[in-house]
């Protein structure tokens, strides 16, 4: 991979590792439902004006919008507002990996690799050090909507699987529309018309900004890029930088919002990315081998 096209990748992985700082920032100001919401309006308007429909069915579009819109970034963002760390969710979301794999396995009949066992082990160790640690920044009910939020997020995986060639910006700018409607619903029959109107009311520019950056830097941004690269280069090539989205995550959160990170935070954190490490990296190393 040349050098411009590493650096793109990492901007990419920078701007989703450290988005879980501006999630925060943006949920200072906006109940999470509304939040996502604002979020998903603006990935699909303007752009949806001068952007062409995907070629995807669009049972597809719907299925992926709603996935993605209201299953994991509704549960995420409800997760974040009170229950769990931006740091710690960043690595935790993470493990969609392993719920992808495990669907894309019972749906497809293939036989479980060593390696993959291996590997979830791995994790599941790193999961029980933040079970043992739960305190009043990391709940119980925040690891259980994150970990509700990577498995909505894994069969999103699947629905993209299922696509095809298709242009992913287009279809994430499309798929956006069909995120709205039932989050704007969840926000106004579980945070009510008074949240709503307060919310939009007394949010500053660092809260808009949030949002206009989960929409731009984020969907329009991130996505456009990752996929741009994966057209060019081998899946085995890039898909292994995401690994990284963790570490930018759990260190723009200590960073800059004094996040600790104590050793079993870190412990945890090794196990986890080690697993995924073992998932994603074996099959590329053991041919080569």
């Amino acid at each position: 991979m040349p050098l411009t096209h590493l650096l793109l990748a990492l901007s990419v992985i920078f701007i989703w590792g450290t988005n879980f700082v501006v999630i925060r920032w943006g949920l200072n100001g906006l109940p999470p439902f509304l939040f996502a919401t604002l979020r998903f309006a603006f990935s699909a308007l303007p752009w949806l004006l001068f952007i062409p429909r995907p070629t995807a069915p669009w049972r597809k579009i719907a299925t992926f919008g709603v996935l993605l819109g209201v299953g994991q970034f509704g549960l995420l963002f409800l997760a974040m507002r009170s229950s769990i760390s931006p740091g710690l969710a960043s690595l935790v979301v993470q493990l969609q990996v392993f719920f992808t794999i495990g669907l894309s396995l019972w749906l497809m009949g293939e036989r479980v690799r060593w390696f993959q066992v291996v590997g979830l082990l791995l994790a599941l160790a790193g999961l029980g050090v933040i079970a043992a640690n739960l305190d009043a920044s990391v709940t119980l009910l925040g690891v259980g909507l994150v970990l509700s939020a990577a498995f909505f997020w894994s069969l999103a995986n699947l629905v993209v699987k299922s696509l095809g060639p298709v242009n992913m910006l287009h279809f994430m700018v499309w798929s956006s529309v069909f995120a709205v409607p039932p989050l704007f619903a969840l926000s106004w029959l579980i945070e009510g018309q008074q949240a709503i109107s307060e919310g939009l009311q007394h949010a500053d520019t660092l809260v808009w900004a949030s949002v206009l950056w989960q929409a731009v830097g984020n969907t329009l941004y991130g996505y456009g890029v990752w996929n741009w690269l994966l057209a060019r280069h081998p899946a085995a090539t890039v898909t292994p930088l995401a690994l990284l989205i963790p570490v930018f995550g759990m260190g723009a959160s200590a960073l800059s919002l004094g996040e600790p990170l104590p050793g079993w935070k870190l412990g945890a954190a090794a196990l986890v990315l080690m697993g995924l490490a073992v998932i994603v990296l074996w099959p590329r190393w053991r041919p080569g081998r």
